[in-house]
């Protein structure tokens, strides 16, 4: 049924993407340290390794500071929740969907972690993976993450919701909606599978208001919010393992 919206809304589609590419406000990636040890004053002992992978919004796009996106903030939360010190490694990019990811990772020096905490598909909604496309690439991902790391547990971000997204006119604001809970659901179905694995939605972050100055990535209490919801997945793993 998407299919034949898109066929049928197509030339009004792509005006409209274009526009958007036009006149989207571009915000940088947050400043600051992409690795590092958080809770450098507890007792001596084994870090716990964490490493995020994803696009622009693991990069930080829509704060200032990687003290005010996601990874950081998440190494601190698990280090005051754990009593325990945690090292961390962030390898994002802005713009790069799920197999340019995997791309970015084989080019870079990448540390072995204990989990692993991936935020991709707005770019594979954007470039049109097919879902099947889409699941391939993101399971060649966690082949690849959990061979190179040693990882044992796995924290997968779901799709942002772009139905609401306030940059985009409709019906490219719906089409995009609809395309990004396909992708969605498929994701979800993998991550279920395996114990291992924990899916955290983004749903709860449907409020325009919210949202950074570009109307397009998360604000900062939205990624306290999101940090938050990763570390309980990680304490939940630890607590299962």
């Amino acid at each position: 049924m998407l299919t034949l919206y898109k066929l049928a809304l197509g030339p009004v589609l792509l005006a409209q993407a274009r526009w958007l590419r036009a006149t989207a406000l571009r915000l940088p990636e947050a400043a600051g340290p992409r690795s590092g040890v958080e809770g450098e004053t507890i007792a001596p002992g084994p870090p716990l390794r964490i490493l995020i992978v994803g696009d622009s919004s693991a990069a930080g796009v829509g704060v200032e500071e990687q003290a005010h996106a996601l990874a950081q903030p998440l190494a601190r939360l698990l280090s005051a929740t754990t009593k325990r010190r945690v090292a961390w490694q962030l390898i994002a990019k802005s713009g790069i969907n799920t197999r340019e990811a995997l791309a970015l990772l084989m080019r870079s020096e990448v540390a072995p972690a204990d989990y692993l905490v991936t935020a991709l598909g707005t770019n594979d909604v954007t470039s049109q993976s097919k879902p099947d496309s889409f699941l391939r690439d993101y399971m060649a991902l966690a082949d690849h993450l959990r061979e190179r790391t040693g990882a044992v547990g796995m924290v997968i971000t779901g799709l942002p919701p772009l139905r609401i997204l306030p940059a985009a006119p409709h019906p490219l604001r719906w089409y995009l909606g609809r395309y990004a809970n396909r992708l969605d659901r498929a994701l979800q179905r993998w991550v279920n599978l395996h114990p291992t694995r924990r899916y955290v939605s983004l749903d709860w972050a449907a409020n325009p208001a919210e949202m950074a100055i570009d109307r397009y990535h998360p604000g900062p209490g939205q990624y306290r919010r999101w940090s938050e919801l990763v570390c309980h997945e990680i304490v939940e793993l630890l607590g299962s393992a």
